[in-house]
């Protein structure tokens, strides 16, 4: 017999919010009412849903199993988890699905210890659980990043046959990539049988937020030729490992399988794209890829806000800020970073102080650690180190790891030893940047002539185990990436690139260059002072990118640590006796040499 409760008119009556209680009655089919309790979970419908529980317990269904499972799913999606509970104690009868889904809810609202919690009472009183169950215990620990449980629930579900299931393994893969534990999470995924598109976009997620860029390029290349369709996360993923090792080669590969599968200008890939583009020395690429975009989001034009601020592109930066205010886009906290991030890069400090003074005033954003922490860096860039100091004293938070950091940098840069030192012992006592705190510690001393501080410093960081960071620079020719490091010519094609040095260095003192030996913290002779800075990371890139790439191309080198003013001099008069355009990415920004200048006009 032919329902007179149509389920087209029903959903139309509960969209436009008009429910009628009379509709429901006992000749009305269950599946209405769990259809309904289904539709409301989805549109967070709480009035309706509360509704109908009311009435289903009027017409006498509170015993149905049925109903109360879809009742319990629709309260646990709604975070009505103390209603879900109660409901779940006065249920006469539970299944795995009453179970699963009252776990999958407290996961949900944030209170992963108290579904594994449920786990254990369900397994103690025998209640049979499946693959969900697992899963959904096993995304507990990923919540709570607790490893020591997510280790006992994969031998649980090793005994029970459960690890070879798709959903099993996935959550296995996501929970040990939360907890840091790559390698798990790689023998987890390399076992499993049966891999869906979510499985490859979690593991390439994860080997490219733990430092492992490569690892994840290799993945997503094994993905495609399984024939496997890319989503736009996992395009975003892989461009976002690309951005992290200025991969540009593998970079524009995944852009032209993108435009392939018009995923180009989907919100989430778009903005990796112009995010990745400045990462990799291509800002022109970037605009390309923003102007694209048919309505841009706030997340895309942070992006190129904060591209034009990496290149030291201020004042650019600034004008597509305006424009974005001028279409009714509001910008976020973070868009507000790159705003002070370019004014900082830039040297544009009262344009800065107008942008932090109005964060909250005019867009309603309260500044944070990230906004003190770039209005700390602009002055102290600008050599206003006492307001930065000021600023810190009037800071309604306490300053964290990159504040003081930034003040160290300053005040190196402007020889204000006093202020390095408090900067300095405050990244101590927090036990983070040892290793660089120390070292510029050091080098200040030495650099004023105070070697027995000097030797004080070192001799700390020698009996605390400390290690200085080597620096290192990476270039890529033909998709594949070299690396090399300061002093090491034992490097590919050693003679070559020493040879080439040799000549380059010829050439710039022909120019007028003389190494600045000041930069060279040792205490050894004037000769080996040049020959050590001779040998930076970045120069040994640079030869070897001469060696082995075409007249005339751009040469795009990526530092780890700063680039010292000796190698910024040089690279000036570098980009003019090659001709050549030269971009190094140091570990603050980009610097574009050519023509015997450089794009940030020496301000960095």
């Amino acid at each position: 017999m032919r329902s007179p409760f149509p389920t087209s008119l029903l959903f139309l009556s509960f969209r436009a919010h008009c429910f009628s209680p009379h509709l429901f009655n006992r000749h009305c089919p269950l599946a209405l009412f769990a259809a309904q309790l289904q539709q409301s979970s989805v549109c967070k419908d709480v009035a309706t849903g509360t509704a109908i529980h009311a009435i289903a317990l009027k017409l006498g269904y509170g015993d149905l199993l049925f109903l109360n499972n879809h009742l319990l799913n629709f309260y646990c999606k709604c975070q009505l988890i103390q209603n879900a509970h109660r409901l779940f104690d006065e249920m006469p009868q539970r299944n795995v699905v009453s179970w699963t889904a009252l776990m999958a809810g407290y996961v949900h609202c944030g209170q992963g210890y108290e579904a594994l919690q449920l786990f254990a009472e369900a397994k103690k009183g025998g209640a049979w659980v499946n693959a969900f169950t697992f899963a959904t215990a096993i995304n507990a620990c990923s919540a709570l990043a607790d490893v020591h449980d997510g280790l006992k629930l994969h031998g649980q579900a090793e005994i029970e046959g459960y690890v070879s299931n798709l959903v099993v393994g996935s959550a296995l893969v996501d929970m040990y990539g939360k907890c840091g534990l790559v390698d798990h999470a790689r023998r987890v995924f390399d076992e499993m049988a049966v891999k869906n598109i979510v499985t490859w976009t979690s593991m390439i997620s994860i080997c490219a937020q733990n430092g492992r860029g490569p690892e994840a390029i290799q993945l997503f290349a094994a993905l495609q030729a399984r024939n496997l369709v890319p989503n736009e996360y996992t395009f975003a993923t892989v461009v976002n490992a690309c951005a992290s090792l200025g991969c540009l080669g593998a970079g524009k590969l995944s852009h032209a399988l993108i435009i392939r599968r018009h995923c180009d200008t989907n919100e989430v890939v778009s903005s990796a794209l112009v995010d990745m583009y400045p990462k990799c020395g291509c800002l022109n690429y970037a605009v390309k890829v923003f102007r694209r975009v048919a309505d841009p989001k706030v997340i895309q034009w942070t992006s190129i806000i904060m591209g034009h601020a990496q290149h030291g592109l201020g004042h650019a930066g600034l004008q597509l800020f305006d424009e974005m205010l001028a279409r009714g886009i509001q910008p976020n906290d973070v868009t507000l970073v790159g705003v002070l991030y370019a004014c900082s890069h830039s040297g544009l400090v009262n344009r800065g102080k107008e942008v932090f003074d109005s964060m909250y005033r005019v867009y309603g954003v309260i500044p944070d650690t990230k906004h003190y922490t770039c209005m700390v860096d602009m002055l102290g860039r600008a050599g206003r180190l006492d307001d930065a100091e000021a600023l810190i004293e009037t800071m309604p938070m306490a300053p964290d790891v990159l504040l003081w950091g930034a003040l160290l940098s300053a005040s190196r840069s402007h020889g204000r030893i006093e202020l390095a030192i408090k900067a300095a012992e405050n990244l101590i006592e927090l036990n983070q940047q040892l290793d660089s705190t120390y070292v510029t510690l050091s080098n200040m001393y030495a650099s004023v002539d105070r070697w027995s501080d000097a030797v004080r410093i070192r001799r700390e960081m020698k009996i605390r185990g400390i290690c200085k960071e080597p620096g290192c620079s990476w270039i890529e020719v033909k998709s594949k990436t070299y690396v090399f490091f300061a002093g090491d010519q034992s490097c590919v094609h050693e003679g070559q690139i020493i040879t080439v040095l040799q000549e380059l260095e010829k050439k710039m003192r022909e120019k007028g260059y003389v190494a600045d030996r000041s930069l060279v913290f040792h205490n050894v002779e004037e000769e080996a002072k040049e020959e050590i800075l001779g040998f930076h990371s970045e120069r040994l890139a640079l030869a070897f990118g001469l060696i082995n790439t075409a007249e005339g191309s751009v040469i795009r080198i990526l530092k780890n640590l700063r680039i010292c003013s000796d190698c910024h001099e040089a690279f000036k008069l570098l980009s003019e006796i090659v001709s050549r355009d030269l971009i190094v990415r140091d570990v603050n920004r980009f610097h574009h040499f050519g023509n015997g200048s450089c794009s940030c006009g020496d301000y960095w």
